[in-house]
C-alpha cells in the first residue's frame, strides 16, 4: 500500500526522501519493525481476550500419561493470531501488493491460518476433542497447494516466468542445474505446502521452539528471495534470477518481526500458545515460500528442525506398526515423538532442548547459504 502510494505521490510532485520506498532493504527493515510492534500492540489485548473467553489449551492424554506438561493445561491457545495479524499487516503496508508472488505468500499463510483456525475453534471452545476432521483438514491444505501450484503452471506469465521456467527447481551443489518436474509439479507443490505445514505444527509442543525456528527459517528464505530477484547477485551464483521475488523479502521480514514479538509471549514459561492457527500458516508460508524461490529441494536443509520432527514421528508408528505386527507387541525406537518430547522424557529441560534446536536450525541456515557457493 504505501509502496504504491509513494509511486503516485512521485509521478506527481517531487517529495524528498520518497525514493526511499522503492528500495527493498528500507521496506524490508520497516516491514520487520512494525511487525515487531503490532505484537507488542495486540498481544496483550488478544491474551486477555483469550483469557476471558476460558480459549486454553486442553490437557494432552498422552503426554500426561508419561507426566509431561502437567502445568500446561488452560494456557491460552489461538495466539496465532497474533502471529498472523504481525505477518500480513506489514505485508500489506509495505510491500508491492500487485506482485503476484506477494498475492499467492499473502493468500497461502492467511488460508491455513483460516484452517488452523477452524480446528482450535472447534477444539477449545466447542470443545470437539478432536477439532477438524482429519480429511477436511487435509482437503483445506490440498485446496491452497492447488491454487498455488495451478497458478505458477498454467500462468508462469503473471510470475515474469517463462513458459520453460514453471515446473523447474533448482539443484542444490550444481551450477546452473534445474531439473523439470512437467506436469508432476502440482501435486509436489501440493505435496511441499501440505508436508510442510504439517511439519511446523508437530513442531509446535515445546514454549518458544515452533516460533523460533520459524524465524530463522524465514531469515534464510528472505536472503535467498532478495538475491534471487537481483539480476548482478543471481548471475553471480549461478543461480535462477526470478525477478520480481525480492518482494517476498518484506513478506520474510515481516515472519522475522512477529516471530520475534510472539516469542515475547511464547518463551519458557509461555503466557500463549499460538495454536494451529499459528502453525499451520507459519508452515505454509515456509512451502510456499521454498515454492515461489525455486528452491524446493532446500527445504530438508533450511527447515530441517521441521523435517527430523517429522522423520521421528513416521519411524516411530511405522517401527511400532511393524514390530506389533511381527511380534505381536509393539516396539518404540524414541521414549516418545516428535522428537522434542523424547529429548524431554529423557531428562532435559524444555529450555535447554529449544536453545539446542535452535542452535541446530542457525547451522542448518548457514549450511542452506553455503549451498550457493559449495558448487
Amino acid at each position: 500500500m504505501f509502496y504504491q502510494l509513494a509511486l503516485w505521490i512521485r509521478s506527481i510532485t517531487d517529495v524528498p526522501g520518497i525514493n526511499l520506498f522503492s528500495y527493498i532493504t528500507f521496506r524490508a527493515a520497516a516491514a520487520a519493525i512494525f511487525a515487531l510492534l503490532i505484537t507488542f500492540l495486540i498481544g496483550p489485548r488478544i491474551i486477555a481476550m483469550l483469557k476471558r473467553m476460558q480459549v486454553g489449551e486442553q490437557a494432552k492424554v498422552e503426554l500426561q500419561s508419561v507426566g509431561l506438561h502437567l502445568n500446561k493445561a488452560g494456557t491460552p491457545t489461538m495466539g496465532g493470531l497474533i502471529v498472523l495479524g504481525a505477518v500480513l499487516i506489514p505485508t500489506l503496508l509495505w510491500a508491492n501488493v500487485l506482485n503476484m508472488y506477494v498475492v499467492m505468500a499473502v493468500f497461502a499463510t492467511a488460508a491455513l491460518g483460516a484452517v488452523g483456525f477452524l480446528d482450535d475453534y472447534l477444539k477449545v471452545v466447542k470443545k470437539y476433542p478432536k477439532g477438524l476432521i482429519g480429511i477436511y483438514k487435509i482437503t483445506g491444505q490440498v485446496s491452497v497447494g492447488l491454487v498455488v501450484g495451478g497458478s505458477l503452471y498454467f500462468m508462469p506469465e503473471a510470475f515474469g516466468l517463462q513458459p520453460w521456467e514453471r515446473a523447474i527447481t533448482t539443484i542444490p551443489f550444481e551450477k546452473m542445474a534445474h531439473f523439470d518436474f512437467g506436469w508432476l509439479y502440482i501435486p509436489l507443490v501440493v505435496f511441499i505446502i501440505t508436508a510442510t505445514s504439517n511439519a511446523v505444527n508437530l513442531t509446535d509442543g515445546l514454549d518458544g521452539l515452533c516460533i523460533g525456528t520459524v524465524g530463522i527459517s524465514a531469515l534464510t528464505l528472505a536472503v535467498i528471495a532478495y538475491v534471487s530477484g537481483s539480476a548482478v547477485f543471481a548471475d553471480y551464483l549461478n543461480i535462477i534470477h526470478l525477478r520480481g521475488t525480492e518482494e517476498l523479502t518484506i513478506f520474510c521480514a515481516a515472519m522475522v518481526g512477529a516471530a520475534l514479538g510472539f516469542l515475547w509471549y511464547n518463551s519458557y514459561p509461555a503466557q500463549v500458545f499460538m495454536g494451529d492457527t499459528g502453525s499451520l500458516a507459519l508452515g505454509g508460508a515456509i512451502g510456499v515460500l521454498c515454492v515461489l524461490i525455486k528452491k524446493e529441494f532446500l527445504l530438508p536443509i533450511v527447515g530441517g528442525v521441521f523435517f527430523a520432527e517429522t522423520l521421528s514421528v513416521i519411524i516411530q508408528v511405522s517401527y511400532f506398526k511393524y514390530t506389533k505386527k511381527r511380534f505381536g507387541e509393539g516396539r518404540r525406537i524414541f521414549k516418545i515423538a516428535p522428537l522434542h518430547h523424547h529429548f524431554e522424557k529423557s531428562g532435559w529441560h524444555e529450555a535447554k532442548i529449544v536453545t539446542r534446536f535452535y542452535i541446530v536450525a542457525v547451522m542448518l541456515a548457514i549450511i542452506t547459504m553455503a549451498t550457493f557457493k559449495v558448487r
